[in-house]
């Protein structure tokens, strides 16, 4: 029997058992070693605050619409961080691949079947397994860069310093930009400046956008890339960012942007909001991108040792304590950064 972790309802996780599934032609059975919880976007199905869950999503004309809702309690296997290893194949001809470490998007659950190209995202050798659950988390942090097209020698703001911010404050030093972090919460501000970050600054204590332009003389950033999905520091990352320039919205924010005050710095100075999501990359880079290759390329850069990814994990915890996993990120977020659901010996 294998497991999987199931929202009941709002703010009500299970551990459920479930049979194991078997593979069949052109399919591989995968057994989940490792499962990380992602802060945002997970919580939003954990909280009941999802758009899934009030509206209903239409693939064709991309519009939610009134209606049924897309998505309902019970939710099985939310997730999309995993890593895990090919235990059987449903294809002779695929038999090479039993025993490969590969990572993907199959949610929290110990077992599950998935297409053969599903271990087409291989391990490379020598990579720590678990960094595995930040080849599609860095995919989200790497797509925000592009979108942010920074260019060397630019001033950058990265505003929020959990595990997506703090790969964007990396990248975008290596795409030689100078670096500001701004966080409320004081060890993510000193992890930044200890992965690299320039300059830190609280939100809370400090007047950001002030702050920005005195250091710039008085242009603001050339660039500001939001990973809170928080409005109020979407409203103060338009008024950090320069006349006439870019901010990059990748948070996933929830209910009504009150916090925003559109008249003010984003109408006078132009500002751009761009929205950044994982679905797609900028329409001129597509040609050449994809998040397979940004996925890649994270794991990459980690693995040469220009990308520090295992500085993030700050707990590791056994699959059938998911529970008070989500309880922890749920009521003391301030307290984790990348919480990892550890499947080895789970049985």
């Amino acid at each position: 029997m294998g497991h999987l972790v199931r929202f009941s309802s709002p703010r009500t996780v299970d551990v459920v058992e479930v049979e194991d599934p078997t593979p069949g032609p052109g399919e591989v059975l995968l057994e989940t070693v490792y499962s990380g919880i992602s802060a945002g976007t997970e919580l939003t199905a954990y909280r009941g605050t999802n758009p899934y869950l009030t509206s209903e999503w239409d693939p064709e004309r991309k519009l939610f619409v009134p209606g049924d809702s897309t998505m309902s309690y019970p939710i099985d296997a939310w997730g999309y961080e995993e890593v895990g290893r090919v235990a059987a194949v449903g294809s002779a001809s695929d038999e090479d691949l039993v025993g490969e470490l590969v990572w993907g998007s199959w949610g929290h659950r110990a077992t599950v079947v998935r297409p053969v190209g599903y271990a087409r995202a291989r391990l490379l050798p020598g990579v720590e397994p678990m960094m595995g659950v930040f080849g599609r988390i860095g995919a989200i942090a790497f797509n925000a860069i592009l979108d942010a097209d920074i260019h060397l020698g630019e001033s950058v703001v990265v505003f929020g310093a959990g595990v997506p911010g703090q790969i964007v404050a990396q990248l975008a030093r290596l795409n030689g930009a100078r670096v500001t972090v701004v966080d409320p919460v004081p060890t993510r501000r000193a992890l930044a400046k200890r992965l690299g970050a320039d300059e830190t600054l609280d939100p809370t204590s400090d007047d950001v956008a002030a702050a920005v332009r005195a250091a710039t003389d008085n242009r603001g950033a050339d660039v500001v890339i939001e990973m809170s999905g928080a409005y109020q520091a979407l409203h103060e990352a338009v008024r950090t960012v320069g006349y006439n320039s870019r901010v990059v919205a990748s948070g996933f924010f929830q209910g009504p942007a009150t916090p925003l005050q559109l008249g003010e710095e984003f109408h006078h100075n132009r500002i751009a909001i761009i929205c950044s999501q994982i679905s797609g990359v900028a329409a001129h880079l597509q040609h050449r991108w994809n998040d397979l290759r940004m996925s890649r390329t994270v794991l990459s850069l980690a693995h040469d040792g220009k990308l520090a990814l295992d500085d993030l994990v700050t707990h590791v915890i056994p699959a059938k304590s998911a529970p008070d996993a989500f309880d922890m990120l749920d009521k003391n977020p301030q307290d984790a950064l990348q919480v990892v659901l550890d499947y080895r010996n789970a049985a």
